[in-house]
C-alpha cells in the first residue's frame, strides 16, 4: 500500500513538473525572440556515433535557429558520459569529430557566443562534481525515472556509479556556464529537475545573499516524435532503423524503400491505427512544412510506393546542402580540430571563473 501511495505521489509530482515546464517553455519561446542575449543555451550529444535525421529534426535545426537568433549557445559533446553505459570508448575521438562535422554542416556557425567542446577537456567544470554530489541524496538519484529507463534500455547487469550520478554530471554541464535554458524533450525533464534542485540548494547553503547559479528551464521541443523506419521504435543506429545524415542519396532511397508501412493501399494520416504510415507522413511534413493530413490526401490511392517516393525526394532535397557541406568539412580535419580547441579554450575560461566563485562561496580559497 505504501509503495502504491509513493508511486502515486511521484506520478502526481511529475505531472505538475511537466505542466509548469510547458508553461515556462512557452513564455521563454516568446521572449527569446525579443531578448536573445538574456538567455544562455546549453545543449549537446554523447559521441556514440554519427547523427541521423531524428537528431536533425529533433534538435539540430532548433540549435541552428536559436544560434542564428543571437542566443549564446554552448554545444557540449558529452564524451565522459559515453562510459556510463557504452563500451565504445575506442571510437570516442572519431565520433567527436564527426559530431562537429554534423553540427557545422547543419548550419551552426561558431563565434564568441556559439562554440563546441567536449566536457572531458574542461577540468575546471568537472571539479564541481564533488560539491554537487553533496547536495543530492542517493535516494533521489535512485528515483530518477530517466536513469531507470536508460539502465533498462542498456541491458546493464550491474549499474556503475557513473550511471547513477549521470544527472549530477549533467547539472555540472549546465550550471558551470550558468546556462538558463536547456532544449530537451519531455523525457529529459527529470534530469533537468536535478540541475534546478542543485542550483537552488547550492545558492541557499553557500551563497544565499548573492546566488551564483540560475535555475535552468526547459525549452521543450515542438517536433513530434520521429520513429525509426520500422515505425515502432525511436530511431537508433543499434536498431538499424535510421537514415544517417552522412548517407548518400542512393543509400537514403534504399533505406526508405525498406521502411515498414501496412497492407492498406489508400494513404491516410491516422497515428493511432496506422503508426508506420503516419511516421513517414510526419517526416515529409518536417521537410515541406505541409500538414501530414494534406500530404496523405494528395498521395491517396498512390499507396505505399508513392508515399516512399515522395519521402525520398523531399528528404534528399532537404539534406542536399548539409551533405555537400559535410563532404567539404570531412576533408578539413585541421579546421575541425581548431573548432574543438577554440571551444575548449572558451569553456575553460568560463569554468575557471565559475569555479573561483564556488570556492569563494564555500570558503575554500587559499
Amino acid at each position: 500500500m505504501a509503495q502504491i501511495q509513493e508511486s502515486f505521489v511521484e506520478e502526481s509530482n511529475a505531472e505538475k513538473i511537466l505542466a509548469e515546464a510547458v508553461k515556462k517553455s512557452e513564455e521563454i519561446e516568446k521572449d527569446i525572440a525579443i531578448n536573445p542575449k538574456k538567455y544562455k543555451v546549453l545543449t549537446g550529444d554523447r559521441p556514440t556515433g554519427r547523427l541521423h535525421i531524428g537528431h536533425y529534426f529533433g534538435s539540430l535545426k532548433n540549435r541552428v535557429r536559436l544560434s542564428k537568433m543571437g542566443v549564446p549557445t554552448m554545444i557540449l559533446i558529452a564524451d565522459y558520459q559515453v562510459l556510463t553505459d557504452h563500451d565504445a570508448f575506442e571510437s570516442i575521438s572519431q565520433n567527436t569529430k564527426q559530431l562537429v562535422i554534423d553540427y557545422l554542416a547543419a548550419g551552426i556557425e561558431v563565434s564568441d557566443d556559439v562554440f563546441i567542446y567536449p566536457h572531458s577537456h574542461v577540468p575546471e567544470a568537472n571539479q564541481l562534481m564533488i560539491p554537487f554530489l553533496t547536495l543530492v541524496s542517493s535516494a533521489e538519484l535512485d528515483r530518477n525515472p530517466t536513469v531507470k529507463d536508460e539502465i533498462l534500455k542498456s541491458g546493464m547487469k550491474s549499474v556503475n556509479a557513473g550511471m547513477l550520478t549521470y544527472p549530477v554530471h549533467q547539472a555540472v554541464d549546465i550550471l558551470f556556464c550558468k546556462g538558463n535554458v536547456v532544449p530537451v524533450g519531455k523525457d529529459q525533464l527529470p534530469h533537468l529537475e536535478v540541475a534546478r534542485l542543485i542550483a537552488k540548494r547550492f545558492n541557499k547553503k553557500f551563497s544565499p545573499e548573492k546566488p551564483i547559479f540560475p535555475e535552468p528551464h526547459a525549452l521543450l521541443s515542438k517536433t513530434p516524435m520521429i520513429l525509426g523506419l520500422d515505425g515502432a521504435s525511436k530511431m537508433s543506429k543499434s536498431l538499424g532503423n535510421t537514415i544517417m545524415l552522412c548517407a548518400t542519396e542512393d543509400e537514403t532511397a534504399k533505406a526508405i524503400k525498406k521502411a515498414k508501412t501496412d497492407q492498406e493501399r489508400h494513404i491516410t494520416y491516422e497515428p493511432e491505427t496506422r503508426p508506420e504510415v503516419a511516421n513517414l507522413l510526419r517526416i515529409i511534413s518536417l521537410c515541406t512544412g505541409e500538414e501530414p493530413q494534406a500530404i496523405a490526401e494528395r498521395i491517396g490511392d498512390g499507396g505505399g510506393g508513392m508515399l516512399k517516393n515522395t519521402l525520398t525526394e523531399v528528404l534528399n532535397e532537404e539534406l542536399r546542402p548539409l551533405r555537400q557541406k559535410r563532404a567539404e568539412l570531412e576533408k578539413d580535419e585541421t579546421y575541425i580540430k581548431k573548432v574543438l580547441n577554440d571551444g575548449v579554450f572558451k569553456a575553460r575560461q568560463i569554468a575557471s571563473k565559475t569555479l573561483e566563485e564556488v570556492r569563494t562561496a564555500m570558503n575554500m580559497n587559499i
